[in-house]
C-alpha cells in the first residue's frame, strides 16, 4: 500500500481546516503548500505573522493571498492555545505542531477549560509504507507513553484500531510485541500480551483481532511464524505492532525510516481531534502524509 493513497482518501472526505501552532517554519509551510496544492485542507496559521509571510513570499508563493489561508499573529505559547481553541470550537478539525516545543502544544491540548482531552489515553500512531511489504504497517506507541500498563495498552490498541479503520483496514490484526512468543511470568510484555489477547476474545477490545505475545519476526513474516510452528490469525500478517515501551517503539520507528527507507505519516490519537506532532527532523513529505492521515481520521 502506498501512503500517497492517504492523500487521495483525505481529499474525498470533504475539506477540513487545520490549525497550525507556530507556523513560522519552512518545512511546516512546505507541507502546508503541498496540502493546498492538492486541495486537501484550509489552514489557520498562528505565530510570528511577519516571519510566516516572509517565508511564504520567499519560498511558497502559492500560499500568498490564498483564500484557504488565514494568518493570525501570536507568540509561541499563545499560538498553541489559539490553535487548540479553534479546534475545540470546531472552527478547525485538526491541530498541527509547528516550530514549538511538544510540551507547549500538549499543555494546551490537555487544558481542562478549552483542551481536547477525551478521557482516553493519548497515543502516537505511525503508519508506514515499507518497501517490499504488501500493506501498511502501523506502529504504536513510539512517541507518547513511556511504559504503559495493561489498561493503557488496551486504550493504545483502541486508538490505533480507529486510525486503521479510517484508512480502510476494516479488521486490523494486532500483534503485541515481546522478545519471545511464549508467556513468561518474569517478562511483563508477554503477560500483558496474553491478557490483551483474552480481552479481545471477550469483547473488551473490539474492531480488531489481537494475538500475542509475538516477536517481531513472526508478527510480520509468515515464513518465520511457520518455522516456529505458530498458528495464529495474526502471526505473519500483523497490521498493527503494539510495542511494549517507548524505547522499543522509538528504535523500531527510526529503524524503519533510516534502514528500510520507509515512508511514514503519524498522528496523536485519543483526543477529540487528531493532533499532528511531527518532529523537526521529519521531511516535508512525512509532514504531508501526517496531515493526510489526520484528515482521514477526522471522520
Amino acid at each position: 500500500m502506498k501512503l500517497d493513497s492517504l492523500i487521495s482518501t483525505a481529499s474525498q472526505n470533504g475539506k477540513k481546516t487545520i490549525a497550525v501552532a507556530a507556523a513560522e517554519d519552512p518545512r511546516v509551510l512546505e507541507a502546508v503548500a503541498g496540502a493546498v496544492e492538492r486541495n486537501l485542507a484550509d489552514f489557520f496559521l498562528y505565530g510570528d505573522e511577519e516571519e510566516i509571510n516572509r517565508i511564504i513570499a520567499a519560498q511558497y508563493p502559492v500560499l500568498a493571498n490564498h483564500q484557504g489561508i488565514e494568518i493570525f499573529s501570536a507568540s509561541n505559547n499563545n499560538a498553541a492555545e489559539l490553535a487548540v481553541k479553534a479546534v475545540n470550537a470546531n472552527e478547525a478539525q485538526v491541530v498541527m505542531k509547528g516550530n514549538i516545543p511538544t510540551a507547549a502544544i500538549l499543555k494546551a491540548v490537555l487544558n481542562k477549560e478549552y483542551g481536547l482531552r477525551a478521557g482516553a489515553v493519548l497515543s502516537h500512531v505511525a503508519v508506514f509504507e515499507v518497501p517490499g511489504y504488501d500493506r501498511y504497517l502501523i506502529v504504536t506507541d513510539a512517541g507518547m507513553n513511556i511504559a504503559p500498563d495493561l489498561e493503557q495498552k488496551a486504550q493504545i490498541i483502541t486508538n490505533a484500531v480507529r486510525v486503521a479503520h479510517s484508512i480502510g483496514i476494516d479488521m486490523p490484526r494486532v500483534a503485541p510485541l515481546a522478545a519471545v512468543e511464549v508467556v513468561n511470568p518474569t517478562m511483563q510484555a508477554t503477560t500483558d500480551a496474553a491478557a490483551l489477547t483474552v480481552m479481545n476474545q471477550r469483547g473488551q477490545i473490539s474492531g480488531c483481532i489481537v494475538d500475542g505475545p509475538l516477536a517481531l519476526d513472526n508478527a510480520v513474516s509468515q515464513l518465520a511464524a511457520e518455522h516456529k510452528g505458530i498458528k495464529s490469525d495474526v502471526a505473519g500478517k500483523a497490521d498493527i505492532l503494539l510495542v511494549p515501551a517507548i524505547e522499543a517503539g522509538n528504535v523500531l520507528y527510526k529503524s524503519l525510516v533510516y534502514f528500510a527507507n520507509a515512508k511514514v505519516g503519524a498522528v496523536i490519537a485519543g483526543a477529540k481531534a487528531p493532533i499532528v506532532l511531527t518532529s523537526r527532523a521529519d521531511t516535508a513529505e512525512s509532514k504531508l502524509y501526517s496531515l493526510a492521515l489526520a484528515l482521514c481520521s477526522t471522520n
